[in-house]
């Protein structure tokens, strides 16, 4: 009995030592994994970055869209082989976009410290609205030539990219100048004119004061080299057959001062804005007649050997006012509102005639019964100017432009709206013809040099009015899933009158050509779904 109690003791240890021995050479237990949280601070889409107090959104969207008779974005046919309507010319332009936006959010003492970022991979018609190889051939030096736009190919682009902290944004955002809708008061299209539009951001630091009860004031300065400058012309250079010329403007000296208040309320918002902005010319002598497209040589208003030692025009200030106004809660229906906005600017047109790249000039063409075809010119500038040994004062002569546009948005129901937009812009050109000390008549002296017959065939004034009117629909069968179809007509008042024999520029003959007022419409399909 004591042998078997024994065995069974003995074996009752052993057995307990193996389990110790087992236990021992068991893994500690994991750390409970760490999911990600959603954060509520700063409305849907945000959640914790894992470890830190940073709330992170990232979001975009998916663009699929075509214009007919016109460029990608909407861009109508109001110039270069689009503008003629010749063999070059694509009858529709599309692109395809994705763009990618993160946003990031910390809360701390001094306020939420804030970055934003949007990139745009995108893929478009190769040549925008041309086949022209002077537009599209690699072998050849052509300016503005988009080459990655081929097979296999697209780019990114950069919108905005900034850091906001107490009250103060650094980086590629709005200007202070613009509204909340910046060119787009109800359209799709962002070749609207009339007015401010920089959606796609420029670089510039401002800070905002916010009072209370919706108002606020932010003051701002913007970098203008690529956004905010149209042209400067030197007419002792050639002006050539669409009435443009080289450009002849300095570097920047100086950043745009810009600023806005703003009330923004449950009945809606109004918004006054001013900027200045430097306007300067580079040499009183520059390279008279560019080489043509894919040729070789200096292009119009490059600076000569001579350049320097020819003086140059004194600087001078420009800039411009606008008032916005937001209506909503308006009777016709639930979430519709009229948006309008109105510009004056002085040197400083990009303001008026602005799309959401550069600003066009205009020259288009059509049928006429008293020549070979019609021709419809307006040409955009800051300035320009006429050097003394060319008979004039030297001093830069200040372009003068105005515009108004704005929208009616409704909505049918929750699956289908419609907008209802228009703008109309006027560009001028002060003095008289004949008199060189004016913008007028030094422009109109140096256009006759390409255009003869000025006084006796033809009287010339290079003002000119357009005007837009247009119509979406948008369907939105599931949510953040939108089809747009709009339609854009566009008038070209140019005040030219009579005829020229003239080289309108090839495919174009040297021919007699009626100036007259032109028009286009263009239509642009859209598809686009939110994330």
């Amino acid at each position: 009995m004591k042998v078997a109690k024994s065995l069974i003791l003995g074996s009752a240890a052993a057995l307990l030592a193996m389990g110790g021995a087992q236990a021992a050479d068991l893994p500690v237990k994991a750390k409970a994994v760490e999911y990600v949280k959603v954060c509520s601070l700063y409305g849907a889409g945000f959640w914790y970055i894992p470890g830190t107090d940073t709330c992170m959104k990232i979001g975009g969207y998916l663009r699929v869209d075509a214009t007919f008779n016109g460029g990608v974005y909407g861009a109508q046919a109001w110039s270069g082989d689009a503008g003629q309507g010749n063999r070059y010319q694509d009858y529709f332009a599309a692109r395809s976009r994705m763009a990618l936006t993160v946003d990031t959010r910390t809360a701390t003492e001094y306020g939420v410290v804030r970055t934003f970022a949007q990139g745009d991979f995108q893929f478009s018609t190769l040549g925008n609205n041309t086949y022209s190889p002077n537009s599209i051939n690699g072998g050849l030096p052509v300016a503005g030539s988009q080459l990655l736009d081929t097979p296999g190919g697209g780019y990114v682009a950069v919108e905005f990219v900034f850091i906001q902290f107490a009250g103060f944004t650094f980086g590629k955002s709005a200007s202070a100048f613009a509204t909340p809708w910046h060119g787009y008061p109800g359209n799709i299209s962002s070749n609207l004119l009339g007015g401010h539009d920089t959606v796609t951001g420029v670089n510039n630091i401002q800070y905002t004061a916010q009072f209370g009860n919706g108002i606020s004031a932010t003051i701002g300065l913007d970098d203008p080299t690529v956004f905010n400058r149209t042209s400067v012309y030197n007419l002792s250079t050639t002006i050539g057959a669409g009435g443009t010329g080289g450009n002849a403007y300095a570097g920047v000296h100086s950043p745009d001062i810009v600023g806005n208040i703003r009330i923004d309320q449950a009945w809606g918002m109004f918004q006054i804005s001013g900027a200045a902005h430097e306007v300067s010319g580079s040499y009183n002598v520059l390279n008279t007649t560019g080489a043509p497209a894919g040729g070789v040589g200096l292009p119009g208003a490059a600076p000569t050997a001579a350049s320097e030692l020819s003086g140059h025009p004194d600087t001078k200030w420009g800039g411009a006012v606008m008032a916005a106004l937001q209506i909503k809660n308006i009777p016709t229906g639930p979430g519709d509102d009229i948006k309008l906005d109105a510009t004056y600017a002085i040197g400083d047109t990009k303001q008026v005639i602005s799309t959401s790249g550069g600003s066009p000039s205009f020259a288009m063409f059509g049928s006429s019964s008293a020549a070979y075809q019609s021709i419809g010119l307006g040409v955009t500038t800051d300035a320009v100017y006429l050097p003394g040994f060319a008979g004039g004062d030297g001093s830069l002569k200040l372009t003068k432009a105005w515009g108004i546009r704005g929208a009616f948005n409704h909505n049918w129901d929750p699956y289908w709206s419609t907008s209802l937009f228009g703008s109309y812009s006027s560009v001028r050109y002060d003095g008289t013809v004949g008199d060189l000390s004016t913008a007028k008549g030094a422009y109109c002296a140096a256009f006759a040099a390409s255009h003869p017959g000025m006084g006796v065939s033809y009287t010339c004034d290079p003002s000119f009015n357009v005007s837009q009117l247009g119509l979406v629909t948008r369907w939105t069968p599931v949510k953040n899933l939108t089809f747009s179809a709009e339609a854009i007509w566009l008038h070209l008042d140019q005040k030219y009158q009579g005829t020229s024999t003239f080289g309108a520029g090839a495919p174009k003959p040297v021919a007699t050509y009626e100036f007259k007022d032109q028009d286009t419409v263009s239509l642009q399909v859209r598809a686009q779904r939110n994330f």
